[in-house]
């Protein structure tokens, strides 16, 4: 027999729940029980469901979990998918919520074809990314830090003179800020170390992702979107690094929506209701987009940074790069002047801008290795 099963999985730390759907429309569902999260005993499992020439098609939601199960499940030989979680069917009347439930649920889901795969990256893939999202993490910890020593030194009226914190100069006036009470200055010192060490360990997660994105496989289109004026090194690295594969994406407008930068729309009938982006998609990514897009505020032009990233680029990317420069500048100009807030014109210029890194990393893609 070469009949299809479909198998739903509820994964879990320590359990999986498994259920099985027969390959025709209206087959039998079964609930299969629990067994412990351990690799031999998903391999028993495959066997066990596999005999007879059955074909085996797996699915289970993306969570904690990661992706060792698939790899394990595709190295056997079987199909695979893992769940975008937020795009599974829900029925809006059933408050009935269980592990051996969702994992027949998911079993039919997927027989029926209701079930949206989210992209598996490989394991190098994911070292890296791994590394990017621990220097932003890093950088969040490095936000709270300084929030914490300013947060402080207001409470107690010492306030920097200055223009820009974070300087020499500011560092320098930290060093001449006193507190009457010894255990007030211990705190400010505290705060100080803490804001040193966060940094440190920026730098060196920094210098980590410097050293390491020569060897990886997505190099070229790191290098490749840094044509982009506001898409330096590190946003580079992170918008490629959570994207994974552009060729994915049919169309921009498809990886517009996967970074959640596209309005939020309710209509219905003759109304139609617009609202703000969907913020649906990749938070890490989208983040770095935006910060980026504030460089189309000034005057189109190649700065020297940008010239050095270029220099070594094909022309074609460099067209790509400067028609996306001229066309961002300019729309930044008209935005702002027809009266839209600030943040929404960046939020439609880093819209825009994915549309470009989109044409320059499908160029990278659509080439032969060398």
């Amino acid at each position: 027999m070469n009949d299809i099963i479909f198998v739903g999985l509820d994964v879990h730390k320590a359990t999986v729940a498994v259920a099985v759907a027969e390959g025709m429309r209206g087959g039998e569902v079964r609930q299969l029980g629990n067994l412990p999260n351990r690799a031999d005993q998903i391999s028993k499992l495959a066997e066990k469901l596999g005999k007879n020439g059955h074909r085996l098609s797996f699915c289970y939601e993306a969570g904690p979990c990661g992706y060792g199960l698939h790899r394990q499940l595709t190295a056997l030989g079987h199909e695979c998918i893992v769940v975008a979680p937020s795009l599974i069917p829900m029925k809006a009347g059933d408050r009935v919520k269980t592990d051996r439930r969702d994992a027949a649920m998911l079993a039919k889901l997927h027989r029926a074809g209701e079930l949206t795969a989210v992209w598996v990256p490989d394991a190098a893939h994911e070292a890296m990314r791994d590394l990017v999202r621990a220097r932003a993490t890093a950088v969040r910890v490095l936000g709270k830090a300084r929030q914490h020593l300013q947060g402080f030194l207001l409470r107690h009226a010492r306030v920097y003179a200055g223009k820009r914190g974070w300087t020499l100069a500011y560092r320098r006036w930290l060093t001449t800020v006193r507190f009457d009470h010894p255990a007030q200055q211990v705190v400010l010192q505290d705060y100080i170390h803490a804001v040193t060490d966060a940094q440190v360990r920026v730098d060196r997660l920094t210098k980590q992702i410097e050293d390491l994105a020569p060897l990886w496989s997505m190099a070229p289109a790191v290098e490749a979107v840094q044509a982009m004026r506001g898409v330096a090194f590190i946003v580079a690295v992170t918008v490629v690094a959570e994207v994974g594969d552009f060729s994915r994406f049919n169309n921009p407008r498809q990886l517009m929506a996967y970074l959640g930068l596209v309005p939020s729309e309710h209509s219905s009938g003759t109304t139609v209701r617009r609202g703000s982006i969907t913020k649906a998609g990749n938070a890490l990514a989208r983040r770095a987009l935006i910060e980026g897009a504030w460089t189309y505020r000034m005057q189109a032009r190649v700065s020297r940074k940008l010239h050095d990233r270029i220099e070594k680029l094909p022309q074609s990317i460099r067209d790509i790069a400067w028609k996306a420069q001229v066309r961002l500048c300019a729309r930044y100009r008209r935005l702002t002047a027809s009266g839209k807030p600030k943040v929404v014109v960046i939020t439609a210029i880093a819209r825009e801008m994915v549309g470009f890194l989109w044409a320059i990393a499908r160029q990278v893609e659509a080439k032969p290795a060398a």
